[in-house]
Parts: structure tokens; C-alpha cells; sequence
């Protein structure tokens, strides 16, 4: 009886002398993850979301269905962007589908 219960001393004593370093192990794999995938994405909507603010009427846009187009109007979530040489062409769409914004006075 007094050897299973050193046996089964030793085993606890084991089990929490290896929780330590799998505690730092999964510290290391959640900050690598975060600096990788959860950092850069967190500033690349922060960018999108300068862009998109940044909208004014006359700007060119390019959308995300990869149509150019000129904007008209804009509202809080809604932008009605005039597509081609059509006068008659103009159409609201979500702010959120702007890729790209060039600004009238930009010169190339």
C-alpha cells in the first residue's frame, strides 16, 4: 500500500511539473498566431476603413467587382457611383465594396 501511494504521488507531482512548460508552449503558439494572422488583418480593416471614410463626391473608385466608376453621392453606409460614359448609369452600392480611391486632384 505505501508504494502505490509514492507511485501515485510521484504521478500528480509529474503532472504538474509538465503543466508549466505546456502553459508556455501554448502561450508561444497563441502570440505567434496573433502577431501572424490576428495583428496584420486588424490593421488592414483599419486602413480599409480610413479609405472608405475618406470618400468624397468626384472620387474614382474601383469596386470590388473590379467596375471603375465616379462617385456621385455619399451617404453613412451607401455610395451611388456613376458607371461609365452613361449619364444614366448610377448606382448605390455599400461603402464596404470600395477597393480603391483616387482623388480627382492627384496627378499621375
Amino acid at each position: 500500500m505505501n508504494l502505490l501511494t509514492f507511485t501515485i504521488a510521484k504521478a500528480e507531482a509529474g503532472g504538474l511539473g509538465a503543466l508549466l512548460p505546456m502553459l508556455i508552449y501554448l502561450g508561444v503558439v497563441i502570440a505567434f498566431f496573433y502577431f501572424i494572422a490576428i495583428r496584420p488583418q486588424k490593421k488592414q480593416e483599419r486602413e480599409h476603413e480610413a479609405l472608405v471614410s475618406s470618400v468624397e463626391t468626384g472620387d474614382s473608385i474601383l469596386t470590388s467587382s473590379g467596375f471603375y466608376g465616379v462617385v456621385i453621392d455619399v451617404m453613412d453606409e451607401v455610395v451611388i457611383v456613376e458607371f461609365g460614359n452613361n449619364k444614366n448609369c448610377r448606382i448605390p452600392m455599400k461603402k464596404a465594396a470600395i477597393l480603391e480611391v483616387e482623388k480627382p486632384d492627384q496627378d499621375k
